[in-house]
């Protein structure tokens, strides 16, 4: 028996079910690229002189393109272990479940402090607002128009998404793609959608605590539909790739997630900004 090849052999093999990540340079690259990102961001929306000259949107686009840069680096790294490497154990794919359920818990507190702001001055506005809401010399949006649309899109993606996600349970993947599809060309429209709304409202971030309240929370909320269609559309190109399986598809099942969070704050959003708030 040789004994050297079973002790290299073994060598191989780790005797406990927890990934151990290697030494990588994304965390940092990342940390980097947001602080460009966010500084330069500030010292363009307060009109601060940039470095780089000109109206300093160069600087934010050059943010703008190391963080995205340097998270796709990290997440390709991510797939490659979870997918190639099998280091995403039962253990490993439960920790970043909870890891994902936390993320959202912790968007749930950041979207009820949102809230707060706006029922603290609708509910009992003050003089200076005219002592009604809306304010005085606001022309509000009509719910029933752009926004009902959105609300029709955003729900129908619920539907979709969740229709691929048991499509790939089912080990359906015509329906898996199909759905996925379907979820992105839907969360696409209604980004478009809001962008038009915005440009046509008759008001601005500028007017008062009714402008900034609203822009506040429905461009947050556009945010998080922008992050979570790059969320779903990693995982339909994975899906084109043969990188989910009926029972290992971490990545999708938390992009799901995500969204189902995105289509119950739109919904909130709805009822009280657009409707109640009008």
């Amino acid at each position: 028996m040789n004994t050297k090849n079973t002790t290299l052999s073994r060598t191989q093999f780790q005797f406990q079910p927890f990934h151990l990540v290697t030494p990588s340079p994304w965390p940092l690259l990342t940390s980097f690229a947001l602080l460009i990102l966010t500084s330069a961001a500030v010292m363009y929306f307060n009109g601060y002189a940039n470095p780089l000259g000109g109206s300093g949107a160069l600087l934010v686009g050059i943010g703008l393109a190391t963080t995205v840069a340097a998270m796709a680096l990290w997440f390709r790294d991510v797939v490659a272990e979870g997918t190639f490497l099998g280091d995403h154990t039962i253990l490993v794919q439960k920790g970043i479940t909870m890891g994902v359920a936390l993320f959202i818990i912790s968007e749930v507190f950041f979207f009820i402090s949102v809230f707060w702001a706006f029922f603290h001055s609708s509910l009992s506005p003050t003089v200076e607002l005219g002592a009604q809401w809306p304010p005085v010399g606001i022309a509000t949006i009509n719910p029933f128009e752009l926004p009902l649309l959105n609300t029709i899109l955003l729900l129908s993606s619920g539907a979709t998404v969740t229709y691929a996600h048991h499509s790939v349970i089912e080990g359906n993947r015509r329906g898996a793609i199909l759905g996925t599809l379907m979820t992105l060309v839907f969360a696409i429209l209604f980004t478009i959608c809001q962008g038009i709304e915005y440009v046509n409202a008759g008001f601005t971030i500028a007017d008062g605590v009714f402008g900034s309240t609203f822009f506040f929370s429905t461009g947050f909320h556009g945010i998080h539909v922008i992050i979570g269609t790059a969320f779903i559309a990693v995982a339909f190109f994975r899906m084109l790739s043969y990188h989910l399986t009926d029972h290992h598809h971490l990545g999708f099942e938390a992009s799901i997630l995500y969204w189902h969070f995105v289509d119950v704050v739109w919904l909130f959003l709805f009822i009280t900004v657009y409707w109640w708030g009008s």
